[in-house]
């Protein structure tokens, strides 16, 4: 449904209808809505406002659960302590 509200499928689009509906699936432990709540924290679309750590933590979260969109986009963030290479 965040997809839809998002891209305006079927709806009209509605950026902060999506943002609720990515929020509340990724509360439920939904991998691709952390990922996407994560993008939206990144960039501070939605109505969420630009948040790193929120971005950082939603994708994290994502990313252990095996969301290669989150794993690619958490992999972008200078943000990321990767430790001793």
């Amino acid at each position: 449904l965040g997809v839809c509200y998002r891209d305006g499928e079927g709806v009209t689009a509605d950026q902060a209808a999506a943002a609720e509906c990515f929020r509340l699936a990724a509360e439920q432990n939904h991998a691709a809505a952390q990922s996407e709540l994560g993008n939206l924290y990144a960039c501070g679309a939605g109505g969420v406002g630009r948040d790193v750590s929120a971005a950082l933590a939603w994708r994290r979260r994502a990313a252990e659960q095996g969301d290669p969109k989150a794993m690619y986009n958490l992999s972008l963030m200078p943000e990321v302590d990767w430790g001793e290479r």
